[in-house]
């Protein structure tokens, strides 16, 4: 090696170095996500879908996008905290610009680009979000974000993007500096952009919580969610374990993400989708549906909307939900009641029973407050959150009781008595 081959390689080591040492000191300081997100996410319901000739309400599309925010707006959604629409995968070019490096919104199926509609969802009060990857490809093999990384960070700013989703198929060994690199490049743009990550997820949760809450908004933590009772209840048992402690790493600015709500769509009972977003609400999730505004129904609409579900979500403490006890119904060891408790701002206690059995049978619970994980020695008095209705007073002499159907919820807010 040359002496000036010396010179250019110390120089690089030198550079990157510098551009690891600021933005590992130079945390997430965006303004964003006080209380969880809350918004509208095209994958599952929509997918890939990119066959705008056979299908043209379906896919992929300025046309999807533009519809599904109008819905936002007319049906409420917008009112009651859903501001985000995001699209996912699927949206640009295969290739890049070929003089620029940037990535290109498809030209037949987003005819105006993306800063059109941007500027579009903003006039109706909305936040665009857009999805890349930090991999040279995306999931599904579109152009990503490695080695693009500061390119598509001002791209997304100049066209308006209030949003980015950065998945992490094809991520290579450093996954977690380039995460940090893309929040950093994002920062520098002066545009605030809510900041998503995948990279928890890919890790398989081997990640310093503290630190990725220093670099995203909101971050993947548990397995890709389908239509499914199967993927939801397994996610509500990977928050339950805790492993790593990543609850305790969300907070305002910072929140763990368990993926999309399945409300509305077709694989769930009412009892499921109540017990999702129940338990999203508990864990201070953000609330992302993905679900065709434009045919939902009457209970998915009002369960989306409910105000006392949501404000428990947005609650300002931002405090973590624990389970704090599990029943194990013998013969089937699998069939499991479980507790969780959230403690809100104004002093009461969120309380959620999930009956998570799929054996069928409705479980009755008989349990005194201290059980349930409130202080002993006290009464409370319980508020259904689902139906407005009061019971109790409960004490260590006098325990509620309650049926709960097979893979559904009961959700309370306990107000101790003075």
């Amino acid at each position: 090696i040359t002496t000036m081959e010396n010179k250019l390689l110390l120089l690089l080591c030198l550079t990157v170095l510098n551009v690891f040492l600021v933005i590992t000191v130079e945390s997430l300081d965006n303004g964003l996500a006080i209380q969880p997100p809350m918004g509208w996410m095209a994958w599952e319901r929509f997918r890939c879908n990119i066959n705008c000739t056979e299908d043209p309400d379906n896919c992929i599309s300025e046309k999807l996008i533009v519809q599904m925010c109008d819905k936002m707006v007319a049906g409420g959604f917008r009112d009651a905290g859903y501001t985000y629409i995001t699209l996912d995968d699927c949206w640009a070019e295969k290739r890049r610009d070929p003089l620029t490096g940037k990535l290109v919104p498809d030209r037949t199926r987003f005819p105006r680009g993306m800063k059109a509609l941007a500027d579009y969802v903003h006039r109706q009060g909305m936040k665009l979000g857009i999805y890349s990857d930090m991999g040279t490809k995306t999931c599904k093999e579109y152009p990503g974000s490695e080695f693009y990384i500061q390119t598509d960070a001002q791209t997304f700013a100049d066209w308006g993007v209030d949003m980015l989703k950065l998945d992490c198929c094809y991520g290579g060994s450093g996954m977690e500096i380039g995460y940090e690199t893309m929040g950093f490049f994002l920062n520098k743009t002066g545009r605030p952009v809510l900041y998503s990550c995948s990279y928890p997820v890919c890790l398989g949760g081997h990640v310093i919580y503290e630190r990725v809450a220093k670099t995203c908004n909101m971050w993947r933590n548990a397995i890709d969610l389908t239509d499914s009772w199967d993927r939801v209840y397994k996610v509500i048992r990977i928050y339950g374990d805790n492993i790593g402690n990543f609850s305790a790493a969300a907070g305002p600015g910072h929140w763990n993400d368990a993926d999309q709500l399945m409300v509305g769509d077709f694989g769930l009972s009412n009892g499921q989708q109540t017990a999702q977003i129940v338990m999203w609400a508990m864990w201070s999730a953000p609330l992302f549906m993905s679900v065709d505004l434009r045919n939902i129904g009457v209970f998915a609409e009002e369960l989306l909307l409910n105000k006392d579900i949501i404000a428990i979500n947005q609650d300002w403490a931002g405090s973590p939900s624990y389970r704090v006890w599990q029943d194990k119904r013998l013969p089937v060891t699998t069939d499991i009641i479980e507790g969780w408790i959230k403690r809100l701002s104004d002093g009461t206690t969120a309380i959620a029973i999930l009956n998570g059995s799929n054996y069928g049978e409705p479980a009755t619970v008989v349990k005194t407050p201290r059980q349930l994980g409130l202080l002993g020695n006290t009464s409370y008095i319980f508020r259904n959150v689902l139906t407005s209705e009061k019971s109790g007073p409960f004490n260590d002499t006098v325990p509620m009781k309650v049926r709960i159907p097979a893979t559904s919820v009961y959700f309370v807010v306990a107000t101790e008595l003075e």
